[in-house]
């Protein structure tokens, strides 16, 4: 019987059991898996045939029946025998049904392994079954393993190559996406050039304003040079206006003028210029320039020019800005005049407009004021101040009806302050003690020096003002009904008030200087409500130069001003004595000291030189958080000849880090280095 199923499950094309004849089990595998064909030739090992030959079994199979019949205990071995060879034969017939991955697997696992030889005959006797359920087990459980090794690999792999791919992208991202930095700004502006001759202590035109592209304001300084060696009222002057590069200080380009530059102003716009229009304005003439070329772009002469130029919103409707400016002849001290100019060409728009002012003292304005009706009104006058709607002056200078809307509105509540209806007059202030300055109560009022740029004006012609008057008197004047809000009474104000932030209230207070007797007194007023926030003395510099507000990373305004050595005061309030031989001796060092309102008795001095500094402007690098300070002084010559004249930009977060702390009073309060260290700056 077993013999007869054996030969039933026989494959096709087996023909023989001769060695060398075609057996589909066996060829198949011998071919390309010599693993396999030795699991097969020791198949014996397992105790499946005693001959040692595989190819003899199936031939005793077949004539091993007169053996079996002939009995005995011989037969009954040899028919065991016989049932163990069948039943292996019928495993070897199952095996080539399996697919190959199976296999391949049971071969991976050796199955038929030489090291099974002590495996339990019984499951061997069954088939086989027992062990063959196992392998089945063990193969999933290793299918299982590996795949969970392979997870694991994966998440891994992910783990690092996702983070890397990301910052990859980023800084691609950065690369292409972020607009590079124009000029060379990775190192800090610090440069110093000489330009022209000196003429005494009179500040020279002073602006600042981007031409070149790299981010950084420019510096356009007027420039007075003497010829041959001779003395300026007898020998040759040559008169020019200079563009400087902020970054390297590098002459940018140079325009002869054929009188002496006595305002610079920057940031005029043209939709057909595509390059900033910059003001050249002389005692008699006005031109406009290319700035980034020095181009001329046109002129207009005028007689006795006083003021610097006033931007005004558009008189034509040609979409850009017009302007005004203030003259007023030497021989008829009281007949100002305001002439109106095109901002496009140039061209005087109609005839200037005369105002007979009673009153004495120095030219307060012109100014441009914009009030909360959307009027606009000019704020000027000699000793006091007195305000005209600016329709009433394009009336009277063209004869004509305004043609922009501009022009079309008055403000009720400020013609209501007119002392009477033929008056064209608004009294802003009126009194016995004249005006010495009449300023915009605006955060970084007067850094930018003279700009003409449309943003910059309105917040200006929008605010209340900083009125001092009768030399000692600083009060705020409100623009929306001409009332002071506080007065504070000091020493003669020597110097224009300077707005900033100090205290944390959002109100500006006025940084302002004084000196009597040797002794310089610099003072915080509160904004909101005149009352004295920080003082400190020093030895008189006997130098008049406005101050700076800078704003800072904390919200709050650093200040920066020129003094000399401070007097310190003591723990039992004594004061140190500075000798009047001292005191009155002009110092030969000036010092520039920062005041932060965080730390109120400690001061970080900056430089300091021996030059006399007459004029200086802030300049911001928005990228770098940074600012220049920009100075233009004079330097003293060892012989006779004039001093020369020297522009210096110094970087204010450079400066800072290499500043020397100057403690006004014992301080335990920590962290000081740390803080200015840390300090950066940015626009108001």
């Amino acid at each position: 019987m077993a013999a007869a199923l054996s030969r039933a499950l026989k494959l096709p094309g087996k023909k023989g059991s001769e060695l060398g004849e075609y057996d589909p089990l066996t060829q198949a595998d011998s071919e390309d898996e010599s693993e396999e064909d030795d699991l097969v030739l020791n198949y014996p090992r397992n105790g499946l045939s005693r001959d040692g030959c595989l190819g003899l079994g199936p031939s005793k199979l077949r004539g091993s029946k007169s053996g079996r019949l002939g009995g005995g205990e011989d037969g009954a071995q040899q028919d065991e025998e016989e049932e163990e060879e069948d039943d292996d034969d019928e495993w070897r017939e199952r095996l080539p049904s399996k697919s190959r991955p199976d296999r391949d697997d049971m071969k991976g696992m050796q199955y038929w392994s030489h090291r099974d030889t002590g495996r339990d005959r019984s499951g061997e006797d069954r088939g086989g079954s027992g062990t063959l359920g196992g392998a089945a087990i063990g193969v999933h459980s290793t299918e299982a393993e590996e795949k969970r090794m392979r997870m694991k690999t994966a998440i891994r792999s992910a783990f690092f190559l996702v983070p890397l791919v990301c910052a990859a992208l980023l800084v691609l991202l950065c690369a292409f996406l972020i607009p590079c930095r124009k000029g060379d700004l990775g190192e800090r502006p610090q440069w110093e050039r000489a330009l022209g001759d000196a003429e005494g202590v009179t500040p020279p035109a002073l602006a600042l304003w981007d031409v070149d592209g790299d981010s950084v304001a420019d510096v356009f300084l007027g420039v007075t040079e003497w010829t041959n060696d001779t003395h300026p009222k007898q020998g040759n002057t040559i008169f020019s206006a200079v563009a400087l590069s902020a970054v390297t200080g590098q002459v940018l380009w140079r325009k002869v003028m054929r009188e002496c530059v006595m305002y610079i102003q920057c940031g005029l716009r043209y939709s057909s210029q595509p390059s900033p229009v910059v003001l050249l304005i002389g005692k008699s003439i006005i031109m406009a320039v290319n700035g980034t070329t020095g181009k001329k772009l046109w002129s207009v002469l005028l007689k006795s020019i006083e003021s610097q130029a006033i931007l005004l919103p558009d008189l034509q409707g040609d979409s850009v800005p017009d302007l005004l400016i203030a003259t007023l002849p030497a021989d008829q001290a009281l007949d100002l005049s305001l002439t109106l100019i095109s901002g496009l060409s140039g061209a005087k728009l109609g005839h200037p407009v005369p105002f007979n002012l009673t009153g004495q003292g120095k030219l307060i304005g012109p100014m441009l004021h914009e009030t909360q009706q959307g009027a606009y009104y000019i704020l000027f006058g000699l000793g006091n101040v007195e305000a005209i709607s600016l329709r009433d002056i394009y009336i009277r200078a063209t004869g004509k009806m305004p043609l922009t809307q501009a022009l079309s509105r008055k403000d009720p509540g400020w013609e209501a302050l007119k002392k009477t209806n033929s008056s064209s007059f608004i009294h802003i202030y009126r009194g016995s003690e004249r005006v010495d300055f009449l300023l915009p109560l605006v955060a970084g009022f007067g850094n930018s020096h003279n700009s003409l740029d449309s943003v910059s004006n309105l917040n200006s012609s929008r605010s209340d003002w900083a009125l001092v008057f009768g030399s000692s008197k600083l009060s705020v004047l409100r623009q929306k009904d001409i009332k002071k809000e506080w007065t504070f009474n000091s020493a003669p104000i020597q110097s224009q008030p300077t707005p900033g932030y100090f205290n944390s209230d959002g109100v500006l207070d006025l940084f302002i200087t004084h000196a009597t007797n040797g002794i310089m007194m610099a003072l915080v007023v509160d904004g909101a409500n005149g009352k004295l926030l920080w003082s400190a003395e020093f030895v008189c510099p006997h130098l008049v130069l406005d101050s700076s507000a800078i704003s800072t990373s904390t919200g709050q305004s650093a200040f920066l001003f020129w003094a000399s050595d401070p007097i310190k005061a003591l723990k039992n309030g004594t004061k140190t004595t500075v000798s009047p031989g001292v005191a009155a001796a002009e110092p030969l060092i000036r010092k520039l000291f920062l005041l932060h309102p965080t730390y109120p008795t400690i001061l970080l001095e900056l430089t300091s030189t021996t030059d006399t500094t007459v004029t200086s402007a802030v300049s911001y690098q928005e990228q770098q958080k940074d600012a220049s300070y920009i100075t233009v002084s004079s330097r003293p010559t060892p012989d006779s000849k004039p001093g020369a004249r020297i522009v210096k930009s110094m970087s204010l977060r450079a400066a800072i880090a290499k500043g020397q702390i100057i403690r006004l009073e014992e301080s335990s309060k920590p962290g000081i280095h740390k803080f200015f260290k840390g300090l950066s700056f940015k626009r108001h």
